[in-house]
């Protein structure tokens, strides 16, 4: 035995026990002699989610996480060589939002850098400084801010990991903004424009006013917003009008059709005509188009350049022109439209000038109320309004020069490979695929990845500028791969130097950063060393696992895909886990943004991480799971579960034991049929990643053990030198053995200590359980442990009922069984008169199994 048996095993302080032990001993470091000489197949790499880097962790990341760990650490012990590294998500508007509060600055690319800048404010989220408030800094002082900060949570994250019991590598860690990181980002977007799936365009662009950056698709979120219905009349050259209605009336002046659905025979006439727009007396057509709705509004739409995702499609199938007039910072252009021409128009448009859309949506109806042509009272409604995710006001579609990166909208070949990966990979739980497949097949765009933001990685370009200074986008000056990683802002390109800069016949770099999940799509890429250590990446890719939320299918599980799709033509994994939500006391889902998160510090260091990781694996993948702080009984029942492992293991061991016992009575081998079945059940249900099946057969079977087989045999295995002892401590060993390593992916701190009162090495490191470990079983009848419980059972009850103590001794006692039932109640008959303190014990023939008669030993007084 390695350690002396504690005098009472408690779980406080088993965390910093084996944390430190486990970190001193490398036990969860990647092999990666053993991955190389034994190869790619012998290796269980995961892909693993790097958190954003910026404030805390909160209970759903431990949710998630610890049903990752759980496969890593079965894997291990199945013998698999565990590639498990742990990357952090350290750029992006995150991190950005958080230093200007934390510190409280703002970037100023124009600003020249400040050595040694001391911030204004640090410490706490600075959430009372006004964005007025707070101090321009220099693109460079603010991305070091970044970097500050987001070291620091980093730490935090890792410390918090650590006391969960993650059996992560961390010598095996990146960061999404690490110079590694950016050489990789910038020499796979740079593979991307050299085969053609990257391209710039000036096109219609989902922008937040707010950052002031362009948004994807997928960062795209639909809130319910309250508007109003105005019905305002065009006028047609005959003297009529046609009355459309319209949420945003303030985009009048960028107004370029009408369109109605082809069919609708209240417009038809009209399809071909012109009408001019009140107010400023544009022409502009009336066509037709499916996607109109006849029931919506008016049936006939008011197309704007641009007031929704419905214009860009009629602005592109329709050919019709560009008149944006709302700016990058929310507000109306100064320069109205050409078409807008006449004194009257243009004096309406200089009121509009400069103003926001909201107070230019104001403007417009008073002058339509004045010039006559908006139509009775508003009508209110509430309807769905397009967001950024991490925004809190409305998108705008502006007109910008962006980059952009072919993802299958638009090429049904890629598509149509997406799909196929997509319907190769092992989805668990199988019903997530159709989620994926939906994403793909509903997108509208090719994948917009420029930002116009400070902390990411920077598009790696610069454009010539020609004889008059203006911008050759067409032509970009590109580094070469050994010049990776640079920073166009900052750095010449090749055959210019900075006196170049901005000047007719030199050169301008690109400022705009790659969307944060353009790096993220890369994490195998980052994690498996792609373009540095081929010997790692052969070994690692394809990745086994990408265990991830299904909230992020459409972006990160989906570029993930598209990036390996275009660089590899493979898919990057073989499985991939969708864990679900976490839900508060009111079932909404646990989120940032709602401000019902709940940190995890607290309740691990109350309950311990053992109790927390049942609750997570207590859930299956791609289930929601319910969390309440001032009563989280799931928590409850693991710590107790936890608590009765070490309790369980110390009385088991305590028993003397000869090292040449075998197991040989029947309701011993009966016990470790059982456990046989249980192995094999559990193992089943891990392989095809049900982790909580397993968790609750192993479970199921261990309560058994302790409270009835545990109690029948252990007056038995005190009577040292007999062989039913000698039986039954083999047996109560050999089961304890099985159980601890069952439940060690889920517990592994309680079952680690467990396993070192007895064993020299990790548990961790130890095999899986197999049914050939207990083929001394193969004699045994699960039935007679099933049986015996039944009997034991119905004696507590006896003596329950006649209200004495379970100690209180029995003089006689009569059990009734069916008759196949009685010769194997008689193989235990000293079991149960030794647990029940039966005297005499009568087993009989009868209908059903019963206690039939109990006489309780006559008490002293």
């Amino acid at each position: 035995m390695s350690n002396a048996l504690p005098d009472k095993p408690v779980l406080e302080g088993l965390e910093d026990k084996w944390g430190t032990t486990w970190e001193t001993d490398g036990t969860y470091r990647f092999d990666r002699d053993a991955a190389v000489t034994r190869g790619h197949d012998s290796v269980y790499s995961i892909d693993t989610p790097p958190p954003t880097a910026s404030g805390s962790l909160h209970i759903g990341h431990v949710f998630s996480y610890t049903h990752t760990d759980v496969i890593a650490r079965y894997q291990r012990m199945l013998g698999h060589t565990v590639f498990y590294p742990m990357g952090w998500d350290d750029n992006g508007l995150p991190t950005e939002r958080r230093v200007q509060n934390y510190y409280g600055v703002r970037c100023d690319p124009s600003l020249p850098y400040v050595p040694d800048f001391v911030p204004p404010h640090d410490g706490g989220e600075g959430k009372s400084i006004k964005a007025a408030d707070q101090v321009p800094v220099s693109r460079r002082n603010f991305i070091e801010l970044c970097e500050r900060l987001t070291v620091e949570d980093e730490k935090q994250f890792e410390a918090l990991w650590r006391t969960l019991g993650l059996s992560v590598d961390w010598t095996q860690s990146y960061r999404t903004i690490d110079q590694d990181s950016l050489r990789i980002s910038q020499k796979s977007f740079l593979a991307n424009l050299e085969r053609g799936e990257a391209y710039q365009a000036m096109a219609p662009t989902l922008w937040d006013v707010t950052f002031r950056t362009a948004v994807a698709q997928a960062e795209l979120e639909d809130k319910d917003q309250p508007a109003a219905y105005h019905r305002i009349a065009f006028h047609r050259p005959d003297g009529g009008t046609i009355e459309i209605e319209t949420t945003r009336p303030e985009l009048l002046p960028a107004c370029v059709a009408l369109v109605a659905h082809p069919d609708d025979e209240r417009f038809k006439p009209f399809f071909g005509t012109t009408v001019r727009t009140p107010v400023f007396g544009v022409e502009v057509p009336v066509l037709a188009h499916h996607l109109a709705q006849p029931d919506k509004g008016a049936g006939i739409a008011m197309v704007c350049t641009f007031g929704d995702v419905t214009d860009v499609v009629w602005w592109r199938e329709l050919d019709l022109p560009n008149r944006t007039i709302v700016g990058r910072d929310g507000r109306i252009i100064a320069d109205a439209p050409a078409v807008i021409v006449g004194e009257s128009a243009l004096e309406a448009w200089t009121a509009l000038a400069g103003k926001t859309v909201f107070s230019a949506k104001q403007a417009v109806i008073e002058q339509l109320a004045a010039s006559g042509d908006l139509i009775g009272e508003p009508r209110n409604i509430t309807h769905p309004v397009k967001f950024f995710e991490k925004g809190d006001r409305p998108l705008e579609i502006v007109s910008t020069r962006q980059w952009y990166i072919r993802n299958g909208a638009r090429d049904e070949e890629l598509k149509a490979r997406l799909l196929e990966f997509g319907r190769e990979l092992e989805w668990h739980p199988d019903f997530m695929r159709v989620r994926y497949e939906n994403w793909v097949n509903g997108l509208s765009g090719d994948w917009l990845i420029s930002r116009q933001r400070f902390f990411g990685v920077p598009i790696p370009l610069w454009y010539p500028l020609d004889e008059n200074g203006d911008v050759v986008y067409d032509s970009p000056i590109v580094p070469s791969a050994d010049a990776l990683p640079v920073d166009p802002s900052s750095d010449a390109p090749t055959g210019y130097d900075e006196s170049q800069r901005g000047i007719a016949g030199g050169f301008i770099g690109e400022v705009d950063v790659m969307d944060t999940w353009a790096t993220s799509s890369l994490t195998p890429q980052l994690a498996g060393k792609w373009d540095t250590d081929p010997e790692l990446w052969n070994a690692v890719f394809p990745f086994s696992l990408r265990p991830q939320g299904q909230d992020i299918i459409r972006t990160w599980l989906f570029s993930t895909m598209l990036r390996s799709t275009l660089e590899f033509d493979r898919k990057p994994w073989d499985h991939a886990g969708l864990s679900g939500w976490i839900l508060d006391p009111d079932r909404k889902k646990m989120s940032k943004s709602k401000g019902n998160v709940v940190t995890p510090a607290g309740i691990l260091e109350q309950h311990g991480s053992d109790a927390v990781r049942y609750w997570a694996a207590s859930a299956r993948l791609g289930t929601d799971a319910g969390f309440d702080p001032q009563n989280p009984t799931q928590v409850k029942i693991g710590r107790r579960l936890a608590i009765k492992i070490l309790n369980a293991s110390k009385f088991i061991l305590s028993f003397p034991a000869a090292e040449s016992a075998t197991v040989t009575e029947p309701v011993d081998l009966s016990m470790l049929a059982t456990l046989r079945g249980i192995v094999a059940d559990a193992s089943s249900a891990l392989a095809a990643y049900d982790h909580a099946r397993a968790l609750e057969i192993t479970e199921s079977f261990f309560w058994t053990f302790c409270d009835d087989y545990l109690e029948l045999v252990k007056e038995r295995a005190y009577a040292e030198g007999t062989p039913g002892q000698a039986s039954a401590v083999a047996a109560l060993r050999l089961a304890l053995d099985t159980l601890l390593r069952l439940f060690a992916p889920v517990i592994p701190f309680a079952t680690e200590e467990a396993w070192s009162w007895w064993h020299d090495s990790s548990i961790h490191t130890a095999a899986w359980p197999t049914v050939e470990e207990l083929a001394v079983a193969e004699a045994g009848d699960p039935a007679l442990l099933t049986l015996t419980s039944l009997a034991l059972t119905s004696v507590r009850r006896a003596k329950t009922d006649a209200k004495a103590s379970q100690k209180t001794p029995v003089s006689f006692a009569a059990i009734a069984a069916p008759a196949g039932s009685v010769a194997l109640l008689q193989a235990v008959a000293d079991d149960l008169r030794a647990v029940g303190r039966i005297a005499e014990l009568s087993i009989s023939e009868g209908p059903e199994l019963a206690v039939t008669r109990v006489e309780l030993a006559p008490t002293e007084h």
